[in-house]
Protein backbone atom coordinates (compact mmCIF):
# COMPACT_ATOMS: atom_id res chain seq x y z
CA UNK A 1 0.00 0.00 0.00
CA UNK A 2 1.27 3.71 -0.86
CA UNK A 3 2.74 5.95 2.45
CA UNK A 4 0.09 7.97 1.68
CA UNK A 5 0.04 9.96 5.56
CA UNK A 6 -3.90 10.07 6.42
CA UNK A 7 -4.94 12.27 8.95
CA UNK A 8 -8.44 13.17 10.16
CA UNK A 9 -10.71 16.04 11.22
CA UNK A 10 -13.33 15.80 13.62
CA UNK A 11 -15.19 19.00 15.11
CA UNK A 12 -17.82 18.57 18.30
CA UNK A 13 -19.28 21.10 20.15
CA UNK A 14 -19.08 18.24 22.97
CA UNK A 15 -22.71 17.24 23.60
CA UNK A 16 -22.55 13.53 22.08
CA UNK A 17 -19.45 12.06 24.29
CA UNK A 18 -19.95 8.26 24.00
CA UNK A 19 -20.68 8.96 20.28
CA UNK A 20 -17.60 10.67 19.74
CA UNK A 21 -15.35 7.88 21.73
CA UNK A 22 -16.97 5.42 19.12
CA UNK A 23 -15.63 7.27 16.67
CA UNK A 24 -12.50 7.62 17.97
CA UNK A 25 -12.19 4.16 18.46
CA UNK A 26 -13.41 3.33 14.76
CA UNK A 27 -10.57 5.50 13.49
CA UNK A 28 -8.02 4.37 15.53
CA UNK A 29 -8.79 0.60 14.52
CA UNK A 30 -8.21 1.21 10.85
CA UNK A 31 -5.63 -0.54 8.80
CA UNK A 32 -2.37 0.35 8.06
CA UNK A 33 -0.69 3.41 9.56
CA UNK A 34 -1.66 5.08 12.30
CA UNK A 35 -4.52 7.72 11.22
CA UNK A 36 -3.70 11.44 13.37
CA UNK A 37 -6.63 12.57 14.53
CA UNK A 38 -7.27 16.68 15.57
CA UNK A 39 -10.73 16.80 17.60
CA UNK A 40 -11.85 20.74 17.27
CA UNK A 41 -14.02 21.72 20.36
CA UNK A 42 -16.59 24.36 18.21
CA UNK A 43 -16.91 27.01 21.01
CA UNK A 44 -17.49 23.83 23.46
CA UNK A 45 -14.23 21.81 26.23
CA UNK A 46 -13.74 18.74 24.31
CA UNK A 47 -15.06 15.93 26.00
CA UNK A 48 -12.72 13.31 27.45
CA UNK A 49 -10.93 11.49 24.74
CA UNK A 50 -8.35 8.70 24.40
CA UNK A 51 -4.59 9.56 24.61
CA UNK A 52 -2.41 10.24 21.49
CA UNK A 53 -5.73 12.69 20.11
CA UNK A 54 -4.88 16.25 19.66
CA UNK A 55 -7.68 18.99 20.33
CA UNK A 56 -8.02 22.31 19.65
CA UNK A 57 -10.38 24.18 21.86
CA UNK A 58 -12.23 27.11 20.30
CA UNK A 59 -13.52 30.13 22.62
CA UNK A 60 -16.43 30.81 20.12
CA UNK A 61 -18.62 28.35 17.23
CA UNK A 62 -16.78 29.12 14.75
CA UNK A 63 -19.58 27.26 12.45
CA UNK A 64 -18.83 24.18 10.53
CA UNK A 65 -16.35 25.20 7.65
CA UNK A 66 -14.69 27.52 10.41
CA UNK A 67 -14.42 24.65 12.82
CA UNK A 68 -12.93 22.37 10.06
CA UNK A 69 -10.51 24.83 8.76
CA UNK A 70 -8.78 25.38 12.13
CA UNK A 71 -8.54 21.50 12.66
CA UNK A 72 -7.16 21.50 8.31
CA UNK A 73 -4.15 23.84 9.81
CA UNK A 74 -3.49 21.81 12.95
CA UNK A 75 -1.64 19.56 10.63
CA UNK A 76 0.42 22.63 9.55
CA UNK A 77 -0.57 25.00 6.21
CA UNK A 78 -3.53 23.82 3.98
CA UNK A 79 -2.66 20.26 6.56
CA UNK A 80 0.38 20.11 4.76
CA UNK A 81 1.72 17.76 7.48
CA UNK A 82 -0.20 15.03 5.85
CA UNK A 83 -1.43 13.87 2.42
CA UNK A 84 -5.10 13.27 3.07
CA UNK A 85 -7.46 14.52 5.52
CA UNK A 86 -10.50 12.81 6.82
CA UNK A 87 -13.30 14.86 7.59
CA UNK A 88 -15.76 12.77 9.97
CA UNK A 89 -19.16 13.69 11.87
CA UNK A 90 -18.83 13.44 15.92
CA UNK A 91 -22.02 11.11 15.65
CA UNK A 92 -20.75 9.03 12.94
CA UNK A 93 -18.62 5.42 12.91
CA UNK A 94 -16.21 4.15 10.37
CA UNK A 95 -18.24 0.96 9.59
CA UNK A 96 -14.92 -0.81 8.39
CA UNK A 97 -10.97 -0.80 9.69
CA UNK A 98 -9.82 -0.70 6.04
CA UNK A 99 -11.44 2.60 4.99
CA UNK A 100 -8.09 5.03 5.53
CA UNK A 101 -6.52 2.07 3.59
CA UNK A 102 -9.11 2.41 0.49
CA UNK A 103 -8.34 6.30 0.77
CA UNK A 104 -4.69 5.78 0.12
CA UNK A 105 -4.66 3.55 -2.35
CA UNK A 106 -7.46 5.45 -4.33
CA UNK A 107 -5.34 8.64 -4.05
CA UNK A 108 -2.13 6.47 -5.18
CA UNK A 109 -3.50 5.39 -8.01
CA UNK A 110 -5.74 8.14 -9.33
CA UNK A 111 -3.10 11.46 -9.32
CA UNK A 112 -6.49 13.85 -10.30
CA UNK A 113 -8.36 12.56 -7.64
CA UNK A 114 -8.88 15.48 -5.11
CA UNK A 115 -11.80 14.17 -3.07
CA UNK A 116 -13.03 11.11 -2.09
CA UNK A 117 -17.26 11.15 -0.68
CA UNK A 118 -17.90 8.50 1.34
CA UNK A 119 -21.39 6.34 1.57
CA UNK A 120 -23.35 7.60 4.52
CA UNK A 121 -25.65 4.54 6.32
CA UNK A 122 -27.51 4.08 8.69
CA UNK A 123 -26.04 2.11 12.16
CA UNK A 124 -29.46 -0.11 12.63
CA UNK A 125 -31.02 -0.14 8.97
CA UNK A 126 -28.20 -0.16 6.47
CA UNK A 127 -30.07 1.97 4.43
CA UNK A 128 -28.55 5.34 2.46
CA UNK A 129 -30.75 8.18 2.20
CA UNK A 130 -31.35 9.68 -1.07
CA UNK A 131 -29.76 12.97 -0.33
CA UNK A 132 -26.61 10.97 0.83
CA UNK A 133 -25.84 10.46 -2.47
CA UNK A 134 -24.35 13.10 -3.74
CA UNK A 135 -25.94 13.26 -7.78
CA UNK A 136 -28.87 13.38 -9.43
CA UNK A 137 -29.37 9.91 -9.93
CA UNK A 138 -28.79 9.05 -6.76
CA UNK A 139 -31.40 5.63 -6.54
CA UNK A 140 -29.16 3.38 -6.75
CA UNK A 141 -26.40 3.81 -3.74
CA UNK A 142 -24.10 0.87 -4.15
CA UNK A 143 -22.94 2.82 -7.57
CA UNK A 144 -19.84 4.74 -7.07
CA UNK A 145 -19.03 7.27 -9.57
CA UNK A 146 -17.52 10.54 -10.67
CA UNK A 147 -19.35 13.63 -8.77
CA UNK A 148 -19.46 17.44 -8.62
CA UNK A 149 -19.64 17.45 -5.01
CA UNK A 150 -19.16 15.68 -1.62
CA UNK A 151 -20.46 15.10 1.74
CA UNK A 152 -19.26 17.42 4.44
CA UNK A 153 -18.97 14.92 7.38
CA UNK A 154 -18.06 11.85 5.57
CA UNK A 155 -15.27 12.24 3.31
CA UNK A 156 -11.20 12.09 2.08
CA UNK A 157 -9.35 15.16 0.96
CA UNK A 158 -5.94 15.34 -0.77
CA UNK A 159 -4.23 18.13 1.22
CA UNK A 160 -2.69 19.34 -1.98
CA UNK A 161 -6.29 20.66 -2.97
CA UNK A 162 -6.46 22.92 0.08
CA UNK A 163 -3.13 24.37 -0.94
CA UNK A 164 -4.26 25.27 -4.38
CA UNK A 165 -7.47 26.20 -4.01
CA UNK A 166 -8.13 27.62 -0.24
CA UNK A 167 -9.95 25.57 2.84
CA UNK A 168 -14.07 25.63 3.14
CA UNK A 169 -15.75 29.54 3.13
CA UNK A 170 -15.74 30.52 6.94
CA UNK A 171 -18.60 32.48 6.16
CA UNK A 172 -21.11 29.90 5.56
CA UNK A 173 -21.21 28.72 9.14
CA UNK A 174 -23.37 25.85 7.72
CA UNK A 175 -24.76 24.69 4.85
CA UNK A 176 -23.09 24.34 1.16
CA UNK A 177 -19.56 24.68 1.98
CA UNK A 178 -19.01 21.48 0.29
CA UNK A 179 -20.27 22.89 -3.23
CA UNK A 180 -17.85 25.66 -2.84
CA UNK A 181 -15.08 23.86 -2.49
CA UNK A 182 -15.64 21.25 -4.83
CA UNK A 183 -16.50 23.68 -7.52
CA UNK A 184 -13.14 25.40 -6.56
CA UNK A 185 -11.01 22.06 -6.65
CA UNK A 186 -13.26 21.16 -10.18
CA UNK A 187 -12.12 24.73 -11.54
CA UNK A 188 -8.85 23.66 -10.47
CA UNK A 189 -8.86 19.99 -12.75
CA UNK A 190 -9.04 17.70 -9.57
CA UNK A 191 -12.35 15.34 -9.87
CA UNK A 192 -14.36 14.05 -7.38
CA UNK A 193 -15.47 10.04 -6.48
CA UNK A 194 -18.30 8.91 -4.54
CA UNK A 195 -17.27 5.67 -2.71
CA UNK A 196 -19.90 3.28 -1.70
CA UNK A 197 -17.25 0.95 -0.34
CA UNK A 198 -16.37 3.65 1.89
CA UNK A 199 -18.94 3.76 4.40
CA UNK A 200 -19.34 5.82 7.59
CA UNK A 201 -22.12 4.99 10.26
CA UNK A 202 -24.43 7.96 10.50
CA UNK A 203 -28.04 7.85 12.74
CA UNK A 204 -30.90 9.13 9.91
CA UNK A 205 -31.64 12.33 10.41
CA UNK A 206 -33.10 15.11 8.93
CA UNK A 207 -31.49 18.59 7.52
CA UNK A 208 -34.45 20.61 8.65
CA UNK A 209 -33.96 19.70 12.46
CA UNK A 210 -31.42 22.85 12.65
CA UNK A 211 -33.13 25.98 13.48
CA UNK A 212 -31.29 28.15 10.60
CA UNK A 213 -31.97 25.66 8.19
CA UNK A 214 -34.11 27.31 5.69
CA UNK A 215 -32.03 30.95 6.35
CA UNK A 216 -28.91 29.93 5.80
CA UNK A 217 -29.62 27.17 3.10
CA UNK A 218 -31.34 29.84 0.83
CA UNK A 219 -28.57 32.50 1.59
CA UNK A 220 -25.51 30.80 0.94
CA UNK A 221 -27.31 29.04 -2.49
CA UNK A 222 -27.09 33.25 -3.12
CA UNK A 223 -23.22 32.95 -2.46
CA UNK A 224 -22.47 29.95 -3.58
CA UNK A 225 -23.50 31.29 -7.19
CA UNK A 226 -22.20 34.95 -6.69
CA UNK A 227 -18.68 33.27 -5.63
CA UNK A 228 -18.52 30.88 -8.03
CA UNK A 229 -20.80 30.68 -11.47
CA UNK A 230 -20.30 32.75 -14.87
CA UNK A 231 -22.45 36.16 -14.51
CA UNK A 232 -24.79 34.33 -17.21
CA UNK A 233 -25.64 31.61 -15.08
CA UNK A 234 -26.49 32.92 -11.68
CA UNK A 235 -29.97 33.90 -12.75
CA UNK A 236 -30.24 30.62 -13.89
CA UNK A 237 -29.17 28.69 -11.14
CA UNK A 238 -30.97 30.36 -8.71
CA UNK A 239 -34.23 30.70 -10.29
CA UNK A 240 -33.96 27.12 -10.86
CA UNK A 241 -33.85 26.65 -7.12
CA UNK A 242 -36.43 29.33 -6.62
CA UNK A 243 -38.95 27.37 -8.87
CA UNK A 244 -37.67 23.69 -6.90
CA UNK A 245 -38.22 24.96 -3.49
CA UNK A 246 -42.22 26.18 -4.71
CA UNK A 247 -42.21 22.64 -5.83
CA UNK A 248 -41.26 21.02 -2.73
CA UNK A 249 -44.52 23.46 -0.86
CA UNK A 250 -42.05 23.95 2.35
CA UNK A 251 -44.34 24.99 5.19
CA UNK A 252 -45.23 28.90 5.49
CA UNK A 253 -42.57 29.76 8.23
CA UNK A 254 -39.76 27.32 6.75
CA UNK A 255 -41.01 29.65 3.11
CA UNK A 256 -40.83 32.69 4.77
CA UNK A 257 -37.05 31.82 6.50
CA UNK A 258 -36.07 30.51 2.78
CA UNK A 259 -36.55 33.54 1.35
CA UNK A 260 -35.59 36.25 4.10
CA UNK A 261 -32.21 34.02 3.39
CA UNK A 262 -32.30 34.25 -0.24
CA UNK A 263 -32.93 38.20 0.12
CA UNK A 264 -29.84 38.27 2.88
CA UNK A 265 -27.70 36.55 0.53
CA UNK A 266 -27.98 39.55 -1.93
CA UNK A 267 -27.58 42.32 0.18
CA UNK A 268 -24.41 41.02 2.04
CA UNK A 269 -21.00 40.17 1.11
CA UNK A 270 -19.95 36.35 0.17
CA UNK A 271 -16.32 36.69 -0.52
CA UNK A 272 -14.17 36.79 -2.97
CA UNK A 273 -15.82 36.34 -6.59
CA UNK A 274 -13.81 33.83 -8.88
CA UNK A 275 -16.23 32.68 -11.50
CA UNK A 276 -15.64 29.26 -12.61
CA UNK A 277 -14.00 29.04 -16.67
CA UNK A 278 -17.13 27.59 -18.83
CA UNK A 279 -14.75 24.48 -19.44
CA UNK A 280 -15.45 23.63 -15.96
CA UNK A 281 -19.40 24.27 -16.69
CA UNK A 282 -18.96 21.77 -19.81
CA UNK A 283 -17.00 19.56 -17.11
CA UNK A 284 -19.91 19.57 -14.48
CA UNK A 285 -22.84 19.05 -17.23
CA UNK A 286 -20.76 15.64 -18.64
CA UNK A 287 -20.30 14.55 -15.19
CA UNK A 288 -24.39 14.73 -15.13
CA UNK A 289 -24.79 18.36 -13.05
CA UNK A 290 -24.84 21.21 -15.24
CA UNK A 291 -23.98 24.31 -12.35
CA UNK A 292 -27.90 25.43 -13.39
CA UNK A 293 -29.38 23.04 -10.38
Amino acid sequence: MSGLKVGAVVITMGNRPDELRALLDSVAKQDGDRVEVVVVGNGSPVPEIPEGVRTVELPENLGIPGGRNVGIEAFGPSGRDVDILLFLDDDGLLAQHDTAELCRKAFAEDPELGIVSFRIADPDTGVTQRRHVPRLRAADPMRSSRVTTFLGGANAVRTQVFAEVGGLPDEFFYAHEETDLAWRALDAGWMIDYRSDMVLYHPTTAPSRHAVYHRMVARNRVWLARRNLPALLVPVYLGAWVLLTLVRRPSRPALKAWFGGFREGWTTACGPRRPMKWRTVWRLTRLGRPPVI
